[in-house]
């Protein structure tokens, strides 16, 4: 399919993270874009004010006329049902009709394509190279699975000869990616819902590897059984932070490469697992020729990603946080940030589990990283795709936990069980819907402050 003969993009799903950012990216390219989407957002409403057309009712009646012509591409989701009438629409027509991760493939096959895999951090690394790259004036557009705070948005840039991209492992999404060069975080068992075991979503990740030729472009941590250039933080590997300390509330380091020492990085993201994901943004950047001074400015000016360890109260008397941590290894490395960052104080951890059965295979591990807090307020369990499961909610995880100060809390009695704590470090925690809660929890906080 040649993406310059197209002229009108189509989303069924628009409102997504990753679909948001592929409407921005069809529109700075000149496209007639329109889409549904089942609910109004902050994402939605920023596109519209953009200029793109969204209604909200599955009505083929609100398809724009414009959008009926042969050359007119549409996108979807998987979260939308096979019933939906527009989808059907378009598929009895033989118009052409392409998941996201499909038109992904298409635009990386069209560029030189930076890939960031792995079940952890894929958000903040891929935000962190995109920010370095457009900052060194590359000719970039970066897809983020996140809002990015520098841009208020999931999209860096305007460029069209190179590409970053979350290698998405979900329904294997990252299979249709041409990546030139790539990094894997991690690949620890994740989405069991669709791969059934942990065994076959290390050989989708393995896969995933072997689309990257030049292996010396492949970079991994040194915990990954696959072939390619390590990194690791205080650690021996080709590329490694070391000299760590912390000044003025940030990270400074030091990088180790094949041929330098880049010394005095300055960094404001919390956490060892971000001094890994700054590492493997900057390795990337680095083997594709990205000046050291561009590189070292980019990484001191990176403001985050929002809900990835997002300040929203910081005082001296209380601080509070958001993060959209939804796996057991990604709850530890909250906990580990906030340790390092406030020890000795008090902390609340509010949790949403996100699936049921994401919630059912890693329980043990869930209860036991949740219990590593001081207090811990869970909610029920944010269904998303899923129907419930016998026997798997959040009454079954808290029983798990061996924290004695624990309980389970409604939505609408949440705000009230905050402010009756006296821990001096909050936390929310999870991907489901818990996000909208967070500017009115901010706002009851911050008037007992």
């Amino acid at each position: 399919m040649n993406l310059n003969q197209i002229h009108n993009v189509y989303f069924i799903g628009i409102g997504g993270i990753g679909m948001s950012n592929l409407a921005r990216y069809f529109k700075n390219l000149g496209k007639q874009v329109s889409g549904y989407d089942k609910t109004p957002s902050a994402l939605t409403n920023e596109l519209i004010e953009s200029g793109i057309s969204i209604h909200f009712e599955d009505n083929i009646g609100l398809i724009p006329t414009d959008f009926y012509v042969e050359n007119t591409l549409v996108i979807i989701t998987p979260a939308v049902p096979k019933s939906h009438s527009e989808w059907n629409y378009f598929l009895e027509r033989d118009f052409q009709v392409k998941k996201r991760a499909e038109v992904l493939g298409i635009i990386t096959k069209d560029t030189f394509c930076f890939a960031v895999a792995g079940t952890h951090g894929k958000t903040t690394t891929s935000g962190i190279l995109g920010h370095i790259l457009y900052e060194s004036g590359a000719d970039v557009t970066a897809f983020i699975g996140g809002i990015v705070e520098n841009y208020n948005s999931n999209l860096i840039g305007s460029g069209k000869t190179i590409t970053v991209v979350e290698a998405d492992e979900f329904d294997r999404s990252f299979l249709h990616l041409h990546p030139n060069i790539a990094c894997i975080t991690s690949m620890d068992a994740d989405h069991l819902d669709i791969y059934g075991t942990s065994e076959a979503i290390e050989e989708s990740f393995i896969e995933f590897a072997s689309k990257v030729e030049d292996k010396s472009k492949l970079f991994i941590t040194k915990e990954l059984t696959l072939e390619g250039i390590t990194c690791a933080v205080n650690d021996d590997a080709v590329f490694k932070v070391i000299n760590v300390r912390i000044g003025n509330a940030s990270y400074v380091f030091d990088v180790q490469t094949p041929t330098e020492i880049i010394k005095d990085l300055h960094f404001g993201l919390p956490g060892k697992h971000n001094l890994m994901n700054a590492l493997m943004a900057i390795a990337m950047a680095n083997i594709f020729g990205t000046p050291t001074d561009a590189i070292a400015k980019a990484i001191a000016s990176f403001k985050g990603i929002k809900r990835r360890f997002s300040y929203q109260i910081k005082t001296d008397k209380l601080v509070y946080i958001d993060d959209y941590a939804h796996h057991p290894t990604e709850i530890n490395a909250v906990h580990q940030a906030v340790r390092e960052l406030y020890p000795n104080q008090k902390v609340l951890a509010i949790f949403q589990p996100h699936l049921f059965s994401r919630t059912r295979d890693f329980a043990d591990n869930f209860a036991k990283s949740l219990s590593a807090f001081d207090d811990v307020v869970l909610l029920d369990i944010y269904p998303a795709r899923e129907l419930p499961m016998e026997g798997v909610n959040s009454q079954w995880l808290m029983d798990k936990m061996t924290n004695n100060h624990k309980k389970i809390v409604s939505k609408t009695d949440l705000i009230a069980s905050i402010l009756a704590s006296d821990a001096t470090i909050i936390v929310t925690i999870g991907a489901g819907d818990i996000g909208e809660l967070v500017p009115s929890i901010k706002k009851a906080i911050n008037e007992t402050l």
